[in-house]
Parts: C-alpha cells; structure tokens; sequence
C-alpha cells in the first residue's frame, strides 16, 4: 500500500470522526444558570438535581445564581452562551411564558433563543387567608371578600409574579375586585400575610407549606385540578366550583438555541434520570412539588399553553413591568 493511499484513508477516517469528536460532551464543568438568589425554591431544585447529573455527566455542574428583572438577566446571558451544552438555565414560567409580554424589551427571546431540554417541576399553587380570615372554603371566602367595605388586598412576591397573575385569573373567573399589594419576594409577602398586615394570597407549596402545616396559614383550595401530594387534606378549588381553575409556578431546563441534537438528548436523559432518584422525590416530596419529566418536545408544548394562557391575561389586564 503506498503513502498516498495510507494517508488518503486516514484522512477520511478523521473526515468521518470529527463531527464526534465536535459533539464530544461534557468537556469540563457545566454551567447551570439559576435565574434566583441562592436559598430559594429553584435554587434548592438546581442544586439537588445538579448534585445527581453530576454522576452520570462525569463532570461537576456549578450553580451559577445570577438574579434580576424576572429572570431577564439571567435568561439573557444564558441566551448568548456558546451552544455547546456547557451552559444551561432554570427557565420557568417567567423566562419562558410571561415576560415577552410583561417587558417591552425583556433581552432575549423566549420561543428563538433557547433549545429546549426538559421540565422538572410544578409548584402548585394555595389559595391562602390569615387565621383570622372567617373563612375556611371557597364559599365562605368569597362571601368574606365580596362584603368587605373596599377591594380586598392580597400579596404576592412581586408584579407579574405566576403568584400575582394567579390571582388575577382568580379574580376574574369568580368576579371579585381585589387589590394587589407586591412584595420583593415570597418571603416577606407570606410574613405579612401570617402577621395580618395583609389578609390572603396565593402561594406555591415551597414558599407556603411549612406555615400551612404549621396553622400560622389556613389553606382554602389548591388550584390544581387534582390535590396535591402532601397536601392531601385539602380541597381543590375546582372541585369547589371553579371549574377547571388551576395555575402553577412551574421550571424546566433549557440551553442556548442551535445546541447539537446529541447534545440536548444526553442532558435530557440525565435530566430525567436524576428527576427519578430517591434523593429527588424526597426533596420533591418536602417542598410539595410535582415532578414532570418528559422530552425536550413536551417542553416546548407545555411553554406554549402556558404562553397563550398567560399571556391573554396580561393583555387584558394591561400589566407591564417597563
């Protein structure tokens, strides 16, 4: 076999190989991108989670907590991430269903910029009163809302919060005028709510649970169509008469738009993987989360719904944060 030939063969193999060895994934630590301060409920999800991929990625993923605008800052830097897969983002019901019509320019765009890579979990959401509050189901709060002198006020953890536009839809669908009261965060919204500052709000499990157990909260409905694991005792408001009512705050994983096909499919299955360790459901479990794995696909369709849902009602009830 002559030189020509050898080397002919060797280039052709290395022709052949290189869209592997392009594809080669990880290649060093990932960059999960949690759009949150750090010690709040996606950032405790990031990091259980990480601390599973980790085993089978082979490589370590290191939180990167970059907080501001509603996820807007930390979305946008993920967007403009090299699309290798070695940098990925939390990317919830803000980043990718509500923000494109809360902020005029939220800095990237939430159905181009990102691939998607999977859901991870839906925090339910709990309609809740101070103790105080005569009311102890739908009904009875309804009756108490509807006779009070002036708008009713609830907290939430900010404007344009999944919290905030829960009660909203709330409010329309059972025809009450409400007055909002936001907050700089769920903590110091569900603190005035146990103080009496303000009398009710809604609530995910992970903010709300511990003082629901607690009875420092009085639980009136979950607004999901089923109850919620953990939480077993109480009613849902659709089967107290609000048919079909439900509202989440829910998270999933994305990478920057044009990451290879491979790529996103190993993160997938490790996303899913680790969703379905013992150490994941316990942690699930605590904060009253519900899991929902799935493909990259049941993303992008579940981040639609959302997105015509909300967005309807921003659009009609004019909200901006600009």
């Amino acid at each position: 076999m002559t030189f020509p030939t050898l080397a002919r063969r060797a280039f052709c193999a290395l022709a052949f190989a290189a869209p592997v060895l392009a594809f080669a994934f990880p290649n060093g630590p990932v960059e999960w991108v949690v759009p949150y301060a750090a010690g709040g409920g996606s950032d405790v999800v990031a990091r259980v989670i990480a601390s599973e991929m980790t085993k089978t990625l082979g490589q370590p993923i290191i939180i990167n907590n970059k907080p501001g605008a509603g996820t807007n800052i930390g979305a946008a830097y993920a967007a403009k991430a090299k699309a290798d897969g070695q940098v990925v983002l939390t990317a919830d019901t803000a980043t990718l269903s509500t923000n494109q019509f809360l902020y005029t320019k939220p800095g990237y765009n939430a159905e181009q910029d990102f691939a998607p890579v999977g859901l991870i979990a839906r925090f339910p959401m709990i309609l809740v009163v101070n103790p105080q509050v005569p009311a102890k189901n739908l009904q009875e709060f309804l009756a108490w809302a509807r006779g009070q002198s002036s708008p009713a006020a609830y907290a939430s953890p900010g404007a344009g919060s999944p919290h905030h536009l829960a009660t909203e839809l709330f409010a329309d669908g059972a025809k009450l005028n409400l007055l909002h009261a936001p907050y700089k965060g769920a903590a110091p919204a569900v603190q005035d709510v146990i103080g009496g500052q303000v009398p009710f709000m809604f609530v995910d499990t992970a903010a709300g649970g511990s003082h629901i157990r607690a009875g420092k909260l009085r639980a009136i409905g979950v607004a999901s169509l089923k109850r919620v694991q953990g939480f077993d005792s109480i009613p849902t408001l659709n089967e107290q008469g609000m048919a079909g009512f439900e509202a989440y705050a829910w998270q999933g994983m994305v990478a920057p738009a044009k990451t290879p096909p491979a790529v996103i499919d190993t993160l997938n299955k490790d996303l899913n993987r680790a969703i379905g360790t013992e150490a994941v459901k316990a942690r699930f479990q605590a904060l009253g989360l519900e899991a929902i794995p799935g493909s990259p696909a049941d993303m992008a369709a579940y981040a639609k719904t959302e997105r015509e849902k909300w967005g309807k009602l921003i659009k009609a009830k004019a909200i901006s944060l600009d």
